[in-house]
């Protein structure tokens, strides 16, 4: 009976310092044994709260000392900086639209494209939203599907915002790479825009904010996507497996802790189905 006590404690201890040496060295933590990611699962599953640099504890001051007066100031300045609302980003991409030409002056919205636009802006009716502001794109398409959907909803057409930042390119080389389009020169043109523009819109609630917020933007599909995996801290070279229709809805929901939720990715459901889409019409023409 004591050999076996012996054994069984001397076992136990020799596991507890196996895992506890694996834990400790970053070069032998487990990997999870679906994915040939070469990050650790202790790295790869992390979300970073800080993601959008607004953590209130980023922002004030560190304590210098351990004096009552010293954490009193702390904890005021860190209370006045902590977010009481959530706000949510309403991405629409653009209705199917033609191209032709060289420039974007050429891509109006097909027949079909604007009646996606007008089913998009009657479902964003329903949906009983007020809109804090409105963003669009300042590529042609985009500006068309916004003024479509601007008639269905209660805002005032002089209100809407247009960012350049928000026009079509592409983000960052796609994971797995598609030997047929190979934009190289484009990722270093378009990268940083976009990036700057997700930075522009994508944040949590400044503290002053006492309601939660509601934003549409009018945009792209590349960018779109784009915007997707960076706010929910997917690997942003992702953006490429997704695929979203015309005039169809995504909804992110970033809260007042900095968390951040998909509530809708490419809906487009509430369209007749003669009416979906996602690439350019083989007519040429859009027409239903």
């Amino acid at each position: 009976m004591r050999k076996f006590t012996a054994l069984a404690l001397g076992t136990g201890a020799g596991l507890v310092a196996y895992y506890y040496q694996r834990l400790c060295d970053p070069q032998k933590v487990v990997h999870n044994s679906w994915t040939n990611s070469e990050k650790p699962i202790n790295e790869y599953a992390l979300w970073d709260s800080n993601w959008d640099f607004r953590d209130p504890k980023s922002l004030v001051r560190p304590q210098k000392t351990e004096l009552p007066q010293e954490q009193n100031r702390y904890n005021s300045e860190l209370e006045k900086a902590v977010p009481k609302s959530a706000r949510h980003i309403i991405l629409v991409r653009h209705g199917e639209y033609l191209d032709v030409g060289n420039t974007d002056e050429t891509h109006h919205l097909t027949e079909r494209g604007r009646l996606q636009a007008k089913y998009t802006g009657k479902r964003l009716r329903d949906l009983g939203i007020k809109w804090d502001k409105v963003i669009a794109s300042t590529m042609v398409r985009a500006q068309e599907t916004a003024s479509i959907i601007i008639k269905e909803i209660d805002f005032d057409m002089n209100n809407v915002k247009h960012c350049a930042f928000l026009r079509e390119g592409a983000p960052i080389p796609p994971q797995p790479p598609v030997g047929h389009w190979r934009p190289e020169a484009s990722f270093y043109r378009d990268g940083a825009r976009i990036e700057a523009a997700f930075r522009r819109y994508f944040h949590r609630a400044y503290p002053d904010q006492e309601k939660d917020s509601y934003t549409l933007i009018v945009g792209h599909g590349n960018v779109i996507r784009y915007f997707v995996c960076r706010a929910l801290q997917f690997p942003p070279e992702a953006w490429l497996r997704i695929s979203i229709n015309h005039a169809s809805i995504t909804w992110l929901t970033i809260s007042a802790s900095g968390n951040v939720t998909i509530k809708y990715l490419g809906d487009s459901g509430y369209m007749p189905v003669n009416y979906l889409t996602h690439r350019i019409p083989r007519d040429a023409k859009g027409v239903v």
